[in-house]
């Protein structure tokens, strides 16, 4: 029985979603939780499209079968695993063959299963329509503040704390900056980025505002979807502030560790036409000798406090001293609390 796109969210919720598609397909992009069981491997799939448009469909169907019935038994005991008596969604690129083949198994053996009508295509087509209008379930509050502040070690000390946060540096793999990837492999795609910030938000208590970081509208490779960026724009907007001295302590815990020094002499270069050659060739030296205090604190004076907010034309809401995280979290909560409708 295929599976309507409205109801998508609450299948998700209440099924497990069986992606028979290619481990490609699913790598790039999948539905949140889903497990992958691959009717064909990605070779395979090549080979069939080939068939089908050189030799027609049926020709295709039939080199599909050779290909797959010997697969079907394990296929039905992998799935059942991973189920635990929960029922199954099934779904493929379009909701097609594939799904209607594997969900048509499945019900043979006497499992609860659907095939998702239109398969990962419509589940694609509700994460984009979600951020186009993005339309926040519960109000957008924004931190702000010039890097080293630790705004993201604080965004995670609120979360502890029980309030709603996104981490939006997290999902992307990247933490926005010239040396924003240290340490980190940022290999998700636009699309895998997308569904995971979508699961994120749409799981977000609406009785608590939600807490996100200021961030530019691409973080590393990818990009915020749809209007998300202009949401937190028009948000509500928490200036952190910290001592240099703070700050610069901060960035040497965060990114201070000898297995990053080959990483930050790429990083460095990169940014050397916006530092000068003087100033890029000075701090090469104290990283050479590995001198991360005044490093750090001249990538603070010299390029960050220079390229980020330098020209803030807007008025924050709440200024927030970040000198002490938990003194932090209690004051803006009390704002927080003083700022509801």
């Amino acid at each position: 029985m295929p599976a309507t796109t409205p109801f998508i969210e609450t299948l998700i919720d209440s099924h497990l979603p069986v992606d028979v598609r290619t481990p490609l397909e699913y790598a790039e992009d999948h539905i949140p939780g889903a497990i992958n069981v691959p009717l064909l491997s990605n070779e395979e799939r090549v080979e069939i499209g080939t068939i089908y448009k050189q030799q027609g469909p049926h020709l295709a169907r039939q080199r599909g079968l050779q290909l797959t019935a010997h697969r079907f038994p394990e296929m039905v005991r992998s799935i059942e695993r991973s189920a635990q008596g929960r029922p199954l969604l099934v779904y493929c690129w379009r909701g097609g063959l594939r799904s209607k083949t594997v969900t048509s198994i499945l019900e043979l053996t006497g499992h609860e299963a659907l095939q998702l009508t239109g398969g990962y295509k419509s589940f694609r087509n509700h994460v984009s329509g979600y951020f186009r209008p993005f339309t926040p379930n519960s109000p957008l509050v924004v931190l702000h503040g010039m890097t080293g502040i630790g705004k993201t070690t604080f965004l995670l000390r609120l979360k502890e704390r029980g309030c709603s946060v996104v981490d939006l540096e997290g999902l992307a793999c990247h933490r926005g900056s010239a040396f924003g990837q240290l340490g980190l492999t940022q290999s998700l795609s636009q699309k895998r980025f997308e569904t995971l910030l979508w699961d994120a938000v749409r799981k977000a208590p609406a009785e608590l505002p939600l807490i996100v970081e200021g961030e530019s509208e691409r973080i590393g490779r990818v990009s915020l979807p749809g209007d998300f960026y202009q949401k937190m724009a028009a948000g509500i907007r928490i200036w952190c502030s910290a001592s240099l001295d703070t700050r610069v302590q901060r960035l040497i815990e965060e990114y201070g560790l000898p297995e990053y020094k080959e990483e930050m002499g790429v990083a460095l270069q990169r940014i050397r036409k916006k530092l000068g050659g003087k100033i890029c060739d000075q701090l090469a030296d104290h990283l050479e000798r590995w001198e991360m205090e005044p490093f750090m604190k001249g990538l603070v004076c010299d390029y960050y406090d220079k390229v980020y907010y330098k020209n803030r034309d807007w008025e924050a809401d709440f200024d927030l001293c970040m000198e002490d995280f938990d003194q932090a979290a209690v004051d803006l909560a009390a704002f927080l609390e003083k700022a509801k409708p």
